[in-house]
């Protein structure tokens, strides 16, 4: 049994001294690489920490610059959005007055259309188509052509005041991203270690949640600037179209008038004369009735006055027939007798013939002065329409330079 037992194996003296030894060895290298340890770590601790920092301030530094970026782009957003909100309100004024100028147009169109209805009410030679009609007609066409221009620019108007508020809209939009990035960056800059409720956030990469880089980001603003200064410059560019039109309008609408009026007003001297010498004719015309009167009168009076020597010749030769015998001589009171009743039948006759032809020449003159009077009649009606309804009338009209 005690055989069995084996008795742990004995080394030597010097294995004793190497075991020993290697046992120094070996943990005087552990603690060198447990110092060098340390010191790295130290070393690491330092150098990451002092890189943090740096990190950190650089980091603080690159989101105040960000910072200034977003304010100075906000701010050249703000300027812009200002100068375009300006101008569209300018622009508005604009359109309020193109629309009433086009307001304005309404009245001279009614007044000329009425001028040439009440015209047509001319009758006889007096409805002619005279320089004052042409005139109207012109006017007429003067007011659509006016009328039609107001009607464009007012349209394209509207599309600018559109393409305005569209620039002011993007701009709004920049301004309100850029207001809350700036917000968004600013309480980024407070931030610090010692902030409370700081925590860790996961699945942050470089392009998470970046929709553009610093480039697009600038070009996008610039691009939203530049778009509203060229609605702006189309905007007064606009305007001075507008300026230009409303006073070349008003001015071609006043020209216009004046020559109408002017026509109309010789038109009206025209039919004044020529009434004036109608009614100098007829003036002659009744002198002369009154004259043609008196002279038939005169006729039909010496035609009876020669009834009674007409008789005292017929009786005296139908008297003489009862002389006796030879007494029934053909003497020179006989001869006489006889010429006597030819010569008094010879001038009634002439002046019954005298007497035809004066109440011919009466018919005549009555029936002129009938015509005079008509025609008299037609220019009083065509004075009352020229000066008394449309010059009057037109008086009305009142061109403005909006």
């Amino acid at each position: 049994m005690a055989r069995l037992v084996m008795l742990p194996p004995k080394f030597l003296p010097h294995e004793w001294h190497l075991a020993n030894k290697n046992r120094y060895s070996n943990a005087e290298a552990q603690r060198s690489r447990s110092e060098r340890l340390i010191a790295e770590s130290q070393r690491l601790v330092e150098e990451t920490e002092k890189a943090t920092r740096i990190s950190q301030r650089d980091v603080q530094k690159k989101l105040e610059q960000r910072i200034e970026d977003i304010r100075f782009w906000k701010q050249e957003l703000d300027n812009k959005l200002e100068d375009i909100v300006t101008e569209t309100e300018v622009l508005l004024t604009y359109r309020t007055r193109l629309e009433k100028a086009m307001e304005n147009c309404a009245g001279p169109l009614a007044v000329t259309q009425q001028c040439l209805a009440e015209r047509e009410k001319r009758v006889a030679i007096d409805l002619v188509h005279d320089e004052a009609e042409r005139e109207l007609i012109k006017e007429l066409e003067v007011i659509h052509a006016v009328s039609a221009l107001l009607q464009r620019t007012l349209e394209q108007t509207n599309e600018q005041i559109r393409l305005n508020r569209s620039a002011k809209y993007h701009l709004e939009k920049d301004v309100k991203d850029k207001f809350q990035a700036q917000k968004i960056d600013g309480l980024c800059t407070v931030l610090s270690n010692n902030t409370a409720d700081l925590g860790y956030t996961a699945g942050i990469s470089m392009n998470g949640g970046s929709a553009s880089t610093p480039e697009d980001w600038e070009d996008f603003s610039n691009v939203n600037i530049l778009k509203a200064e060229k609605q702006k410059n189309n905007s007064l560019t606009l305007r001075g179209l507008i300026d230009n039109i409303l006073l070349q309008t008003a001015e071609d609408l006043s020209q216009q008038r004046e020559t109408t009026n002017l026509a109309l007003r010789n038109r009206v001297r025209e039919t004044k004369a020529a009434k004036g010498k109608l009614e100098e004719h007829l003036g002659k015309v009744m002198e002369q009735i009154t004259s043609q009167e008196k002279n038939i009168d005169l006729l039909k009076k010496a035609i009876a006055n020669k009834e009674a020597p007409m008789k005292v010749a017929q009786t005296r030769l139908e008297t003489r027939t009862q002389r006796p015998n030879v007494e029934l001589c053909r003497d020179p009171a006989q001869h006489r007798l006889f010429s006597e009743v030819q010569e008094i039948t010879s001038n009634v006759e002439r002046l019954s013939e005298t007497l035809h032809q004066a109440e011919a020449e009466l018919r005549g003159l009555i029936r002129n002065q009938l015509s005079l009077e008509e025609e008299i009649q037609v220019k009083s009606n065509t004075l009352y329409i020229d000066e008394v309804l449309c010059m009057q009338l037109r008086e009305t009209v009142a061109i403005n330079s909006f």
